[in-house]
């Protein structure tokens, strides 16, 4: 294995056991009265391999599910362990009685662009319809949610807040509790690519919440997406419900075997299934949380090739020198190797050389700030529009308005101070609903 190939693994990597059992008979919601029990003792993966939710809910010979009426929504990325279809996986499956499908932004099969509306559909494989929820609605309707017991949530999530899947399940579960009879949720939960320690970035001021930013938590949440699920049902205030209404709902979430907080999608056993169109693989995943913010309108770049999907960093008229001038040492654990494309273009590629020492955000910091030296009327001059959906995605209203004013002179380290405190406080938040050690 060469530098560069060992430098891309440890970007995602390292690997664990976990907990079976989630929040059966409820998990948080109704009757719920305090804190969600702490997850039992760690069971052993199969092969060295994580057991996705789909597969410990086959393991248990579908049991939850028995003589209930079901609806799935998922997306490509909804596979087993096997890379089966979950659509195929409980269709086929004894006593299952699976009847609807609703798929998220980029549609059930995962090839529609970034914020295309996608249409109504039927399954070609299994004949059942499909309800998108991002098209004419975002949310399930009474009508679509009408005939069913239970809806199961299967994504693939890439652990930062404005990655829309997750705000996909907190509008289901709303649209789910708040029916008179309500429809129990069940989430089939998956590992956190960026694993479940790192909790970074800019923190989500409560007026902004939208679809790109559906909960108050930093960019890097550090969470799967049964513990987010947990989380936002539990605690008033997270799901747009009244308290009578988040009581009555029930969620299940179907645990993993063998994954484990310090685990990276590196060390999961697992093949990545493109997520959407750009992320197409687990380094995309990382550098999503990496460069994502950094490049909202900024004048920079990061993608040239399909292998380098939020990785390689260019900015018009400018050379990797230009870049490395700029960043070289700005972020430990970060690592920029300058390479130049076979047109001539010049940037450089963001690897990782020590993955605990890296906190993913802070490269976008950098990047938004050397944006004003390069071009210092960048943020000055947006339009109403832009600045609100800038804002949707990076969280705080008060940096923005910072950068705008102060362009270059913004002090990111006292930024960075404040929303240290912002995960610290997160993580005692939600420390009683994380189901893995």
């Amino acid at each position: 294995m060469d530098r560069r190939e060992f430098l891309n693994l440890t970007a995602l990597g390292t690997l664990g056991a976990v907990a079976l059992s989630g929040c059966a008979g409820g998990g948080g919601g109704g009757g719920y009265a305090g804190p969600l029990p702490v997850a039992p003792a760690p069971v052993a993966s199969i092969n060295g391999k994580v057991m996705l939710g789909i597969d410990v809910l086959a393991a248990e010979g579908f049991a939850r599910l028995k003589g209930l009426r079901c609806g799935l929504v998922t997306h490509r990325a909804g596979v087993n362990g096997l890379g089966q279809r979950t659509v195929d996986v409980l269709a086929r499956a004894p006593g299952v009685q699976l009847t609807k499908l609703f798929g998220p932004e980029h549609g059930i099969d995962g090839v529609a662009k970034a914020e295309v509306s996608v249409k109504n559909a039927k399954d070609l494989r299994t004949g059942l319809p499909i309800y998108s929820l991002y098209g004419a609605t975002r949310r399930p309707t009474p009508e679509m949610l009408s005939g069913l017991d239970v809806i199961l949530i299967d994504f693939q999530d890439v652990g930062a807040r404005s990655y829309t899947y997750i705000s996909c399940m907190r509008y289901v579960i709303e649209a789910c509790f708040s029916l008179p009879r309500p429809v129990r949720v069940i989430v089939l939960d998956r590992p956190n690519p960026l694993g479940g320690e790192k909790i970074d970035g800019p923190f989500l001021d409560r007026k902004w919440r939208s679809y790109v930013g559906a909960y108050e938590t930093p960019y890097v949440h550090g969470l799967t997406i049964g513990e987010i699920a947990r989380w936002a049902v539990a605690t008033p205030g997270v799901l747009e419900l009244d308290e009578a209404t988040r009581r009555r709902g029930t969620l299940d979430v179907v645990t993993m075997r063998g994954w484990r907080r310090s685990m990276t999608w590196n060390l999961t056993g697992l093949n990545w299934v493109p997520t959407s169109p750009m992320i197409n693989s687990a380094k995309a995943a990382l550098g999503y949380s990496m460069s994502g913010l950094g490049c909202m309108d900024s004048g920079f770049s990061h993608t040239s090739g399909p292998d380098q999907n939020f990785r390689f960093l260019t900015y018009p008229r400018r050379k990797a020198a230009d870049l490395m001038a700029a960043f070289g040492n700005a972020v430990p654990g970060l690592v920029l190797q300058p390479q130049q494309m076979a047109d001539g273009t010049q940037g450089v590629y963001l690897a990782v050389g020590d993955w605990p020492k890296l906190r993913p955000t802070s490269i976008s910091l950098h990047m938004l700030r050397q944006a004003c030296v390069w071009a210092p009327n960048t943020f000055a001059s947006f339009t109403a529009a832009k600045r609100e959906l800038f804002i949707k995605h990076l969280g705080s209203e008060a940096f923005f308005e910072e950068l705008r004013t102060q362009g270059a002179r913004i002090d990111l380290g006292r930024w960075m101070q404040r929303w240290d405190g912002d995960a610290a406080a997160f993580r005692a938040r939600t420390a009683a609903f994380r189901l893995y050690t």
